[in-house]
């Protein structure tokens, strides 16, 4: 069985809570008994989370041999320049390893997303942009750590896409089984 999930901010990609968390677990979302998430969203980032009750599932996704496709829409503070994104693009060193190169762009217009509970904080003086950024290889906080590293923090992130399966239309903690298809396009590159 492969399942995909809308995972809110503030929930864990875990089963079982944190001594002394104050972040949710995916213990509440009522999913089959036995399944494990394939990777993981960190509790400050939302999206497309998937599970599964099938050993064998989480090294073909996430081994980064596969060079599996996965794509993550950012909020960033301030519009990024061609060549922030340029960098980006050709890979950047966080934690003093580089980064594979990736696909960057900007969404202009910004996505219709659902609203985020609680808000994104929002400055006045400060513009902010969305990007989106389709990576192989998944380094803990990789995201967050590449924008800053380009001098553009990120206010919200959402995985919208694992190979060719997307979020569409999934709302925030929802989750449902994949057809036959769908299953097919995770694995899809």
């Amino acid at each position: 069985m492969l399942l995909a999930l809308h995972k809110p901010y503030g929930v864990l990609s875990q089963f079982t809570p944190e001594p002394g968390s104050r972040w949710r677990t995916l213990a509440e979302f009522g999913l089959p008994p036995r399944t494990y998430a394939l990777g993981r969203l960190d509790a400050d980032s939302e999206g497309l989370l998937l599970l599964s009750d099938e050993a064998g599932l989480n090294s073909r996704l996430l081994d980064p041999a596969a060079a599996h496709p996965r794509e993550y829409w950012a909020q960033v503070e301030r519009i990024p320049t061609a060549e922030a994104l340029a960098r980006l693009a050709g890979g950047v060193r966080i934690g003093g390893q580089p980064t594979r190169p990736c696909a960057v762009r900007r969404l202009d217009p910004a996505p219709a997303l659902p609203p985020r509970d609680p808000p994104v904080r929002v400055r006045l003086t400060v513009p902010d942009c969305w990007i989106s950024l389709v990576l192989t290889e998944g380094k803990n906080r990789q995201v967050r750590r590449m924008a800053a590293a380009v001098g553009h923090p990120v206010l919200r992130l959402i995985r919208v896409r694992v190979g060719g399966l997307a979020l569409d239309g999934l709302a925030p903690g929802r989750w449902r089984e994949l057809t036959a298809a769908e299953r097919a396009a995770v694995f899809a590159r």
